[in-house]
């Protein structure tokens, strides 16, 4: 399907980031030749642009939309129209044939660039609400942004909005979920994730049926060799797991408050690792979560704990991590990694159960389409942006963005505005 609809053999280009496309518009050529009657070279025109410019519109449709009259503005230099009310580009020879002052008073021959007014035959098609999320990098397609928009994921100025063809006017706010902004921007998974993804939700649904607490193990801690600095922070949340699932297994004498303290404590790590926004009890201060987490651990530093301790201790403890009843003595190393570790997890999480790529990372191909016109305001990290106005043609620059020439949307417009 990707195929057919981006059209290998012969090249159709479409408003989407997929690699077929790209592709596509490496070697796109004009599709007018000097053999073709004038006839012939305005349909190849229209029919080349209106598959990029709506290709979901119906023709009737678009030929209802389509405005004969094409926005634009002309720059006015603001010093000169402060100091002339205008009256001495009417007088004279040629009312206004004079070229205009610059920046610095100084009347010049040069010209102003050539304004494209033919780009802007589509520019009512911008006005849509898929196309805008489309070009405010909300979706990765206008077809992507329409489903978005029929499935309640988008809002217009606060209220939910189904119409993928509702017009904008200056001034709506328009905003996706977040989610669906992660899922059409991010990489999708590979093999190796998508297994992972299914094992995690087998495993939370077995769980959820009658396992309550898994118990690992008693093995010996004053026995184990003594470990190396840990380096990775993923490490260093397993092996704090593993230390307070011993704690249960080797220790008689805990209460049972502190027993739940500590299963709590590991189902608050894994939502720390799985959740980019969490809800639990930990607070949003990175401090903060080392404390209450150390709280409910009760993790003391190794130097503090030192002038707690008695000076016979056995030889067979280990000076780095020792466990002492319930309380773990960690030291500023392993407790600056931990502070790394919740750092991580909670700016990018590791979580399989997204349907995205994790961590996020920008998907293929997406830089070459990275761009945001000049009539948005976008703000990325509320996943919101703002139609300021309608897209305008100025000199040497149109506002609506297109691939193809002055010369093919020339023609397109011409063969709208003969009369049917």
């Amino acid at each position: 399907m990707p195929r057919r609809f981006y059209g290998l053999k012969k090249a159709k280009v479409r408003q989407s980031w997929n690699k077929y496309n790209l592709y596509n518009l490496s070697r796109i050529k004009s599709p007018i030749s000097q053999q073709q009657t004038f006839f012939q070279q305005k349909w190849a025109a229209k029919s080349i642009t209106r598959g990029y410019h709506g290709e979901t519109i119906r023709e009737k449709h678009w030929q209802r939309m389509f405005r004969p009259i094409l926005r634009s503005v002309v720059p006015m230099n603001h010093e000169y129209l402060a100091r002339n009310d205008g009256s001495e580009q009417a007088t004279g020879r040629g009312s206004g044939l004079e070229p205009m002052p610059d920046e610095s008073g100084r009347r010049t021959s040069r010209g102003l660039a050539r304004t494209p007014y033919m780009n802007m035959i589509y520019a009512p098609t911008e006005r849509r609400l898929d196309t805008a999320i489309f070009r405010a990098l909300f979706a990765s397609s206008t077809r992507q942004a329409r489903q978005f928009v029929v499935h309640g994921y988008v809002k217009v100025n606060g209220k939910k909005m189904i119409y993928p063809g509702y017009q904008l006017n200056p001034g709506d706010m328009f905003q996706v979920e977040p989610d669906r902004v992660l899922f059409a921007t991010g990489a999708p998974k590979d093999k190796n994730e998508r297994a992972a993804g299914r094992k995690l939700r087998a495993q939370e649904k077995a769980s959820s049926e009658g396992e309550t607490s898994e118990i690992s193990e008693p093995q010996n801690i004053a026995d184990e060799p003594q470990p190396e600095a840990i380096q990775d922070p993923k490490k260093t949340l397993t092996s704090l797991l593993k230390q307070a699932k011993s704690i249960l297994t080797n220790t008689n004498d805990i209460s049972a408050k502190k027993k739940q303290a500590l299963r709590a404590f590991s189902r608050e790590v894994k939502r720390t690792l799985s959740h980019r926004t969490t809800d639990t009890t930990i607070t949003d201060s990175l401090d903060a979560q080392l404390l209450e987490l150390t709280s409910r651990l009760n993790i003391s530093d190794s130097s503090t704990a030192a002038t707690a301790t008695t000076q016979t201790t056995n030889s067979t403890d280990s000076p780095q991590r020792r466990i002492d009843g319930s309380t773990i003595i960690l030291p500023s190393d392993e407790r600056r990694m931990l502070r790394e570790a919740l750092a991580e997890a909670r700016e990018n999480p590791i979580d399989p159960t997204k349907p995205y790529a994790t961590p996020w990372r920008p998907r293929e191909y997406m830089s070459a389409f990275a761009f945001i016109p000049r009539y948005l305001e976008v703000h990325h990290k509320i996943c919101s942006a703002v139609y300021l106005r309608h897209p305008v043609a100025r000199p040497g620059l149109a506002e609506v963005p297109t691939p193809f020439s002055q010369e093919i949307n020339g023609l397109a417009f011409n063969w709208y505005l003969r009369r049917r």
